[in-house]
């Protein structure tokens, strides 16, 4: 089984909805850990900002699962905007992360994207990440399922909402789509 997996960041300090708050990191965590073990995934595709990505990729990691990463922008700005912006050290489980993949094909920076068109590169990413997981499906030997993992508080937040995009693309392309609770 490969997965593509996307979802909520860690909330803002001033964030007036409480979508995944910091200190539902360890739970968090132990439902990726479960799921990710009792499915039988061996790779995990999925981008790495503050939260859901990095959390998978970090329990992909400690399972010794193929893994992924697929960004925007190039690190130095990903991790700007989309790592450090949140409360909590995710700065530095996203460097040790990012430092394994480098020396590999493992980390796919988008070159088609451009900096300040933030919403429709989070798009294409989510894109790319579904991209990926297929094609790695169908080249492992044997080939093999993908399963959409959605890490998130089931409630959209509007007609932006990358995470509802995620999950609703992966069904089209007649994927299961597992949700995961971030509350």
């Amino acid at each position: 089984m490969i997965v593509a997996l996307a979802g909520r960041r860690i909330d803002a300090e001033t964030s007036p909805q409480t979508r995944f708050p910091e200190q539902n990191v360890p739970r968090v965590r132990e439902r990726l850990q479960r799921l990710l073990r009792d499915r039988g995934v061996r790779a995990l595709v999925s981008s790495a900002a503050c939260g859901a990505d990095l959390l998978g990729q970090d329990v992909a990691r400690e399972l010794r699962l193929r893994r992924i990463v697929v960004l925007p922008f190039p690190p130095s700005v990903f991790r700007e905007t989309s790592v450090t912006d949140r409360p909590g050290n995710w700065g530095a489980l996203f460097d040790e992360l990012l430092a394994d993949l480098r020396q590999s094909e493992a980390l796919v920076v988008l070159a088609h994207v451009k900096e300040g068109d933030t919403s429709s590169a989070y798009a294409k990413t989510n894109h790319e990440i579904l991209a990926r997981a297929a094609s790695l499906a169908r080249t492992d030997a044997p080939p093999d399922d993908v399963l959409a993992v959605a890490v998130w508080d089931g409630h959209s937040r509007g007609a932006d909402d990358l995470t509802v995009e995620f999950i609703q693309a992966a069904r089209r392309q007649g994927l299961d789509v597992e949700e995961v609770s971030t509350l």
